[in-house]
């Protein structure tokens, strides 16, 4: 077993801003993998379950050295990362988070 935590973010873009949101979301990626603790983040785009007509299904899966680097992710970088996506994009995509920890590589 190992400290390693997964930290995923689940979005459904509306396709009509897919490819600015796109654009937006690596810089976003690149922001937060530069933080302490981060051992990098892989994209993902979702093919199953399909996601609904007119909209995109994308998977964001960091990766963290420990459930401590996540905590100080939340309390003091999250809430401002957040609002600059809602700002830009709100209304036009949803998101969902799940936290997950390494038992083996």
């Amino acid at each position: 077993m190992t400290d390693e935590t997964i930290y995923e973010v689940s979005l459904d873009v509306d396709a009509a801003v897919a490819a600015e949101f796109l654009v937006w979301l690596r810089a976003h990626i690149g922001e937060i993998c530069a933080l302490p603790g981060f051992l990098g983040a892989d994209l993902h785009e979702v093919d199953e379950p399909a996601p609904a007509p007119g909209r995109l299904a994308l998977c964001v899966r960091y990766r963290l050295r420990d459930a401590a680097a996540l905590e100080t992710y939340l309390r003091d970088h999250a809430p401002r990362m957040r609002a600059e996506g809602l700002a830009r994009f709100e209304g036009r995509f949803g998101a969902s988070r799940r936290v997950m920890r390494v038992l083996s590589r």
